[in-house]
C-alpha cells in the first residue's frame, strides 16, 4: 500500500484503470440510459478511498436531500487536496483528458470545458433521498461504491418518475452508477436500514455557472478532451 501512495505516477495509474473500465462499461436502457461499471480504481487506490478518515454527518440530522446535510460534506478540492497523495490523485486522474474523452465518447456527454466537482459521501442511518433528476448545471453524475461487508442492498434507486420506481443499482465494490442528466433521469435513495457507514464518491462534471467554486477540484482549469 505504501509504495502505491508515494508513487509520482499515481493519477496515470488511475486514470489507466479508470479508462480501462469505461471500456467494458454495460449499459441499461431502463428506465433511461445508464452505466454500470465496475473495478474503477486499481484496489489499493479503492482500499484506501475507503479508509479516508472524514466524518461522518449527525445521524439525528433530517435527510431527504444532499444539501441539507452540508455542513458536513466533503469535497476534494481546496486544501482536502493535500490531505492525501490518494485525494490528488484520484482528482488529477478525473482531469485527465483521456478519462474526460473516454467518459464523453463512452455516452454521449458534452464535457469539454466543464469543471470538475468530487464529493466524498458519507450516509448513516436515517439518510434517504427523494427522487430528483440532477438536471442544470451537471453534465454527467458518476456515483461510485465503497460498501462495507453486508451492504449490497444500499445501491441508488431508479424511477420512471417520483412514486414510479423501477430499479435499484446493486451498492458493489469499486463499481459504479453513471448518467447523462436529463429530466428524466429520476434517481434517489429509498428510506431503509443503513448499518456502519455508507461510502460512496459522487463525480460530476459542471458547467461554469456552477456557484459554489469551492466545491470545484480545480476551479481555474476546466477539462479538455485533448
Amino acid at each position: 500500500m505504501t509504495a502505491v501512495l508515494v508513487d509520482a505516477g499515481l493519477h496515470r495509474e488511475i486514470a489507466s484503470s479508470l479508462v480501462a473500465s469505461l471500456a467494458s462499461g454495460v449499459r441499461h436502457d431502463q428506465p433511461y440510459p445508464n452505466w454500470r461499471l465496475s473495478r474503477l480504481f486499481p484496489e489499493a487506490v479503492a482500499r484506501a478511498l475507503a479508509a479516508l478518515a472524514f466524518d461522518a454527518p449527525d445521524v439525528g440530522a433530517p435527510s431527504g436531500k444532499r444539501e441539507l446535510h452540508s455542513d458536513h460534506r466533503h469535497y476534494f478540492a481546496g486544501r482536502v487536496l493535500d490531505h492525501s497523495p490518494i485525494i490528488r490523485g484520484v482528482a488529477q486522474a478525473f482531469q485527465a483528458p483521456q478519462v474526460v474523452r473516454a467518459m464523453a465518447d463512452l455516452i454521449g456527454a458534452e464535457l469539454d470545458r466543464t469543471f470538475l466537482r468530487i464529493e466524498y459521501a458519507l450516509d448513516v442511518e436515517g439518510f434517504w433521498l427523494e427522487p430528483h433528476t440532477d438536471l442544470g448545471v451537471k453534465a454527467l453524475t458518476l456515483l461510485i461504491q465503497l460498501p462495507a461487508e453486508g451492504q449490497g442492498d444500499l445501491g441508488t434507486d431508479l424511477y420512471e418518475r417520483p412514486g414510479a420506481w423501477r430499479d435499484r443499482a446493486a451498492f458493489e465494490w469499486n463499481a459504479a452508477l453513471l448518467f447523462v442528466p436529463s429530466d428524466n433521469t429520476w434517481h434517489g435513495f429509498e428510506p431503509r436500514p443503513i448499518t456502519g457507514v455508507r461510502r460512496s464518491v459522487i463525480v460530476n462534471y459542471v458547467s461554469d455557472d456552477w456557484r459554489a467554486r469551492e466545491q470545484l477540484a480545480f476551479p481555474d482549469e476546466p477539462v479538455s478532451l485533448r
